[in-house]
């Protein structure tokens, strides 16, 4: 999810068709019997660089036959990145290789892993798991990364303050993952990066820093590993905090299919704090305007503070930010939590490798991005840079989210400078269905694809799991996204 609080002011991620479900959830005893395997691998190209690992922990992923790795990337002296990798459920050999990150900063993936698009669920006795018969390994090899270092099972020096510093150190961790003998066989596979939520600043930078490093690697500049991202696909991102934030006044005052959210005299609160002297607007402004300059920092930190207590807060009201159709004092939300007591467990933390007890969200790393206002500074010139490239890309948002709500994002696409900006503007939108349901309100232009999903919150494959697989499997296959009949 992507966090929202400044300093204590708090507010409130291959086959032709998909046939479902191919694994039927099963329950699995957390203490059944399986056989780990602990590795390691030391990096020759990445100072204090190494892989340690458990193979096969017998935890999640229970498919017959199905491997998994979990464990730690040295990406540098006191520096220990925590991943969790599942082979694919079918031809896990020829399969494509996807990296998912959640966003936050510093919310752990492993939210990704339980109340998404993993392998298992966690069931409310916060002990056993059951199967998910619409995990994205069925199609796919799959990696979750917790990152910055302090964000989930990492551990280590917590000194990344911005989307920018964040980028090298992912880039450097598949350094070392593609440097060891497990994981170099994915380097020429298609690699899909998939994220949510702040992730609509990490994916555009990620990427565009993989692509940079690339370059120099050919030029002979430097040497390393190759990361060629084939597809992007950001789920209910953040991408321009000047249009994100107008858009939650926007919201609140009619969310399509679920009319107005606030009260007129909020909304008229809410429009005098976006619109008027000093407010919002002007503030976002004054931080776009800093640039990087050695005062921007503070600038764009005071402007996400005003803005996350005068709109997005006021906006939500006592709704839940990640889905308007629940309260946000619920004691049962959905998703539900149970993974959070599953990993926080000594004998699970010892199955799996994990070296330090578990937090899903950081607020240390939190306050490291609030010191730089990095949630205040935009990130769609580079998404723009890379819709320029023809880079496979899909934007798509749960309808029901407040957060990163779809209209701030479908704007943001709308106000994206690049070659199918005005063909964007001109393509309707088309109804996409599965077995004739109707599931999402798609856009399609060349290799970008934009999908409002339906009844969906903030994390889209929680709420719609096999519409999400479905729209993973033709973004994997480089189609556009088109019903299913």
């Amino acid at each position: 999810m992507r966090i929202l609080s400044y300093l204590g002011a708090i507010g409130t991620s291959l086959y032709a068709f998909v046939v479902l479900p191919v694994v039927q959830a099963t329950t699995i005893p957390r203490a059944a019997a399986y056989h780990p395997v602990r590795g390691e691998f030391a990096s020759k190209i990445v100072q204090d660089g190494k892989l340690s690992y458990v193979r096969n922990s017998g935890v999640c992923e229970t498919t017959p036959g199905v491997g998994q790795l979990s464990g730690y990337i040295d990406v540098g002296t006191n520096m220990s990145m925590w991943f969790w990798f599942f082979e694919a459920r079918h031809d896990p050999e020829n399969a494509p290789f996807t990296l998912w990150i959640n966003g936050g900063p510093g919310t752990t993936s492993m939210e990704g892993v339980f109340q998404e698009n993993g392998p298992c669920h966690v069931n409310p006795d916060g002990e056993t798991t059951t199967l998910n018969p619409y995990s994205w390994n069925n199609i796919s090899n799959i990696i979750y990364i917790d990152q910055p270092i302090g964000t989930g099972f990492s551990y280590g020096t917590i000194d990344v303050n911005s989307t920018f510093a964040a980028a090298p150190v992912v880039w450097t961790a598949f350094q070392v993952l593609f440097e060891s003998k497990e994981f170099a066989k994915f380097q020429s596979r298609e690699f899909v990066f998939a994220t949510e939520s702040y992730g609509g600043h990490y994916g555009p930078e990620f990427v565009t820093y993989f692509d940079e490093q690339n370059a120099m690697i050919r030029s002979g500049q430097l040497k390393g590993e190759y990361i060629n991202v084939s597809a992007l696909m950001i789920n209910n991102g953040w991408y321009d905090p000047l249009i994100q934030n107008e858009a939650y006044v926007q919201f609140a005052t009619f969310a399509p299919g679920y009319g107005q959210l606030q009260s007129d005299e909020v909304l008229a609160q809410l429009n005098q704090s976006f619109y008027g002297s000093g407010g919002c607007q002007e503030q976002e402004r004054a931080c776009y305007a800093a640039g990087e300059s050695p005062e921007s920092n503070g600038i764009c930190a005071r402007a996400d503070a005003f803005c996350i207590e005068n709109v997005f807060t006021p906006a939500v009201g006592d709704r839940d930010s990640l889905d308007l159709r629940q309260n946000g004092s619920s004691l049962n939300p959905f998703p539900p939590e149970f993974f959070i007591d599953f990993l926080q467990n000594a004998t699970i933390m010892e199955r799996i490798g994990a070296k330090t007890p578990f937090m899903d969200v950081s607020i240390a790393v939190e306050l490291q991005f609030n010191s730089t206002g990095d949630d205040a500074r935009s990130l769609l010139p580079q998404l723009a840079a890379l819709a320029n490239s023809k880079l496979k890309i899909l934007v798509w948002a749960g309808d029901a989210d407040i957060n990163c709500n779809w209209l701030g994002v479908h704007h943001s696409m709308l106000a994206m400078d690049w070659y199918g900006n005005e063909t964007l503007h001109r393509t309707p939108f088309k109804n996409m269905t599965i077995h004739g349901k109707s599931v999402a309100a798609i856009q399609n232009v060349d290799n970008f694809s934009f999908a409002r999903v339906y009844e969906a919150g903030h994390q889209v494959p929680a709420f719609q799991p096999e519409a999400s697989l479905e729209i993973f499997s033709q973004i994997v296959r480089k189609e556009q996204l088109h019903s299913i009949p």
